[in-house]
């Protein structure tokens, strides 16, 4: 019997009649079974990338090609490649030995100007914040009563006054009566003590007008000493007594001013030393960032006793504040000058680093090499701090670049210092190539450098390096210029070479290349630089020197 034609309705029941474990699970094998093969082919293709990736760098390590850019410092880097670095030399100056600490900003005179009499706030004459003088009237206070008070007083010494011209009058009658035995004795003494009387009530009447008067005088409210008016603490219209607390206004001398601060006991017998000898010491206050010098005084005195809880004792200097930047009660950093030391040997604290030996600095040999030298650090002033021992004025120190280096390190000194000796009697560089400047020097290439003309027929000009020879007697490097290929029939003809002066110096040819006053130029603009430029700085020389020696 032939089979019945397929239908679509046949397949479906026919998928409906297999098992229910089969309809549920055959779907979700197949998805797993499709992610399965994608990832398996992704992980094959990568581990085949990176199998091929580290053969061609194992073939290019064999082949003592250049590493790659993820080498970094602690992998890959060629030993003997040259760093470029910045260094100094050490140099020979005085330093002072600077005591730093932490102060407060105090006025040297502070008043609260108080009413000194009662009575209404009438007329208020200053500003707030203006400087006032000693004696300037600040405000009014109503004088009515006290001209009453002062009117009434007067009068009772007046009343007293007549009766004490009345009873030295009739003192003079009884004298002249008792002369004549007319009365007796006790009479006159009783008017004697009647006059005694009379003069004590017009001394007690004169002074009670007195105090009127001085009550009086005290309506006008003055300024007692010199100084910045503060807030006013009493409006116009209020009544204002003596025994208030809070007063009228504060006034404070801010010019000059002063500064306490504290420094340790330990640091106390350098300072009281230098006081006894009659030296003024200087003292400098700067910001709280200590980027700006706010001003510079000198002490002025010390406290006499030291703080048991702190250990520390308490100084004070007075600074000249005619333009305000110190204000009573900010915090500022102080820096005091204790002792000056004479012909030290210096160099930056950038080139100071610590390790297992302790206290180290990279030194610049001759040969371009560093090597690690320990040493003992004195005080130090801003930048700059003083070698005890370990290090000759003149050793060259690196100040940057300092994580690249290694004991016998080769390194390129890139700016801001390059090596280089003059002459006692040279003058001024000539053009480079000119073979001797237009001052006093001999024209001579420096010992064992070889010499160059300015202009060569056929012949190779020499290279001459900076660093190796005597400043502007110094022979320059001759360039030559690139020139297209001969044309027929001129192959035998000589090679022109033509050397460039410092003018016609190409861009980027190198800080070797530049002149004397290019490379002043150059360090200056350096030792400007922040640490980020500084950076770029040398990212840029190091592309430039891959590029004209590519490996």
């Amino acid at each position: 019997m032939p089979n019945p034609p397929y239908s679509s309705s046949s397949g479906s029941s026919r998928w409906q009649r297999q098992p229910a474990w089969v309809r549920k699970g055959l779907i979700p094998a197949l998805v797993i079974a499709l992610l399965a093969a994608i990832g398996y082919y992704v992980y094959s293709t990568r581990t085949g990338d990176a199998s091929a990736a580290g053969k061609a760098a194992d073939s290019a390590a064999a082949k003592g090609g250049a590493p790659g850019k993820g080498g970094g410092r602690f992998g890959g880097v060629d030993p003997n490649r040259v760093q470029p670095v910045i260094a100094v030399p050490a140099k020979v100056a005085d330093v002072n030995v600077v005591q730093t600490a932490l102060g407060t900003v105090a006025a040297l005179k502070v008043a609260t100007v108080k009413a000194r009499t009662d009575g209404l706030l009438q007329d208020v004459l200053f500003r707030e914040g203006q400087i006032a003088r000693a004696g300037d009237v600040l405000a009014h206070i109503d004088p009515k009563p006290l001209e009453v008070a002062l009117a009434q007083v007067e009068g009772q010494l007046a009343r007293d006054q007549a009766q004490l011209a009345n009873a030295r009058l009739d003192l003079e009658r009884y004298r002249t009566l008792l002369a004549q035995d007319s009365i007796a004795k006790q009479q006159l003494d009783a008017q004697e003590s009647q006059v005694r009387q009379f003069e004590g009530t017009v001394k007690v009447d004169q002074a009670q007008v007195d105090n009127a008067k001085l009550q009086l005088g005290y309506t006008k409210v003055t300024a007692p000493i010199s100084g910045r008016l503060g807030l006013r603490q009493v409006d116009t219209g209020n009544i204002i007594h003596s025994s208030d607390a809070a007063g009228l206004v504060v006034i404070t001398q801010v010019d000059p001013i002063t500064v306490i601060f504290t420094i340790p006991q330990d640091n106390l017998q350098r300072v009281l030393s230098q006081l006894k000898a009659g030296e003024r010491l200087a003292v400098d206050a700067w910001d709280r960032e200590q980027k700006n010098k706010l001003a510079t005084g000198f002490l002025i005195s010390t406290d006499n006793q030291i703080d048991t809880t702190t250990g520390t004792i308490k100084l004070k200097a007075q600074f000249p504040n005619p333009d305000a930047q110190l204000f009573p009660n900010q915090f500022v950093n102080v820096k005091m000058i204790v002792d000056t030391r004479k012909g030290a040997t210096t160099i930056p604290l950038a080139a100071i680093q610590r390790g297992a030996q302790g206290t180290i600095v990279y030194v610049v040999k001759e040969d371009k090499t560093t090597t690690v030298r320990p040493v003992k650090m004195g005080p130090s002033e801003n930048d700059v701090v003083v070698i005890e021992s370990g290090l000759a004025p003149g050793e060259v120190v690196v100040t940057d670049g300092i994580d690249r280096l290694r004991e016998g390190a080769k390194v390129e000194v890139t700016a801001p210092f390059v090596p280089r000796a003059r002459g006692a009697g040279e003058g001024r560089r000539g053009p480079r190539g000119a073979g001797k400047g237009d001052g006093k020097g001999d024209g001579k290439p420096a010992d064992g450098a070889p010499a160059a003309a300015g202009k060569a027929d056929g012949a190779k000009p020499a290279d001459v390096k900076s660093g190796d020879v005597k400043g502007g007697d110094a022979p320059a490097r001759a360039k030559t210029e690139e020139r297209p290929a001969p044309a027929a029939g001129t192959e035998n003809a000589p090679a022109k070479v033509e050397a460039k002066g410092p003018a016609d110096a190409p861009r980027g040819g190198g800080f070797r290349d530049m002149t004397d006053e290019q490379k002043a130029e150059m360090r200056k603009k350096f030792e400007g630089m922040t640490d980020e430029q500084k950076a770029e700085f040398r990212k840029k020389m190091q592309e430039r020197r891959a590029q004209q020696n590519p490996q």
